[in-house]
């Protein structure tokens, strides 16, 4: 049996019955902050069709802390130019990502988008695999190699881990860099491209270019447009986006219906530091799905406990009711918005139904006016 008591509200009825009048009682006043909150830009409508237009605009890269915003707001600004990008940041922020928004916004987004591994790559293949070569150009070049500045003529090169080139090698990119020209290894001819370049390292260049292990004025052309992606730790309310993104990417590829997170899995992988950034949080993730039998994510928490580099108290209040208002509002999304008996948002999150009426009060969740309000009766309760 169904109970009205437990209604999701409804923000433009001021429907705001979440338990019995002793529970949850309606002021005048409490109708106000339901309508001016749905005027906010994080009002739930709002923030999905927020979310659309970024994910639209910006591909892969997930979420929308200040830190984030900022990056993005000078891929906006960049992208149209052609002009050199160097894209700074910790391993594994995604600042390969980051590079790809750029291309995708400029006006060679239609052209190729190369990128190399500059770390990745022998010394003595580097050259080769920049400028390519003709066959006999040395020992084992059996043929002919085109380079990854033909390869993206007209199009984007992106250089990961530029610090990593080598000094002897650094003046042959400044100068396709400069002058739009280079030769293959092996030939006389010299070859014309236009080629945007984007530049990404995790290394401190100006500290190599004091110790003379890099190129002043390499570096000053690469860095025309600096842009730095923030590590998750300062982007913690990104987390849960992150999370979820994550647990259905691999619930797909592993055919498995993960749909609930509890609150303590979250609160946990909201408050670790993250040393290896997005990268670290996606390895997690696909080890927690994999250890999932069922539609509940276990994430193996004690794990990260071990490391002993947890943010702990130290995330301000604000951020960390933004982030469990986030999480709630998901399991409500997953649940039809229905809050207790089987298969409800309660049950998901691992809570007691009266703690979640509680807790969505606090926080001010209101059920969108596109959930019918039968729906949110379904499931409940009795």
């Amino acid at each position: 049996m169904t109970s009205p008591a437990e209604s999701i509200p409804n923000v433009e009825g001021f429907h705001v019955h979440l338990g019995t009048p002793d529970e949850l009682p309606v002021s005048r006043e409490t109708h106000a902050e339901v309508r001016s909150s749905s005027r906010q830009p994080q009002s739930l409508c709002s923030r999905g069709y927020l979310d659309h237009v970024a994910r639209a605009k910006f591909g892969d890269i997930i979420g929308d802390s200040p830190a984030l915003k900022i990056a993005l707001n000078l891929v906006s600004l960049v992208a149209p130019t052609n002009s050199s990008v160097m894209i700074l940041g910790e391993t594994g922020t995604g600042k390969e990502l980051i590079a790809r928004a750029i291309h995708n916004l400029s006006g060679r987004r239609e052209r190729a988008f190369v990128k190399l591994n500059c770390a990745a790559i022998p010394l003595g293949l580097l050259e080769s695999e920049l400028f390519g070569h003709e066959k006999g150009a040395f020992t084992g070049a059996v043929a002919q190699k085109t380079g990854r500045f033909e390869l993206a003529h007209k199009g984007t090169l992106f250089l990961d881990e530029v610090g990593d080139i080598p000094l002897e090698l650094q003046a042959k990119l400044l100068r396709v860099l400069q002058e739009q020209e280079f030769e293959r290894l092996g030939s006389n001819r010299t070859n014309k491209v236009d080629v945007r370049l984007i530049a990404a390292t995790h290394r401190d260049l100006a500290a190599m270019v004091k110790q003379n292990s890099f190129r002043e004025d390499l570096y000053y052309r690469l860095k025309v447009f600096p842009i730095t992606v923030p590590a998750l730790r300062r982007r913690a309310e990104d987390i849960p986006k992150l999370v979820w993104h994550f647990t259905k990417l691999y619930g797909q590829r592993m055919n498995k219906s993960i749909d609930a997170i509890p609150t303590e899995t979250m609160d946990a992988l909201v408050k670790y530091r993250w040393p290896g950034n997005i990268r670290e949080l996606q390895n997690f993730i696909e080890r927690a799905v994999i250890l999932s039998p069922h539609t509940v994510l276990r994430a193996p928490t004690s794990e990260l406990e071990q490391f002993g580099v947890h943010e702990g108290s130290s995330l301000p209040m604000t951020l960390l009711n933004e982030v469990e208002r986030d999480h709630i509002v998901r399991a409500l999304e997953a649940s039809n918005w229905v809050v207790g008996g089987r298969n409800g948002a309660a049950e998901r999150l691992g809570m007691k139904r009266t703690s979640l009426v509680y807790r969505m009060r606090k926080l001010r969740i209101y059920r969108p006016i596109s959930i019918p309000k039968t729906s949110a009766f379904e499931g409940c309760a009795s």
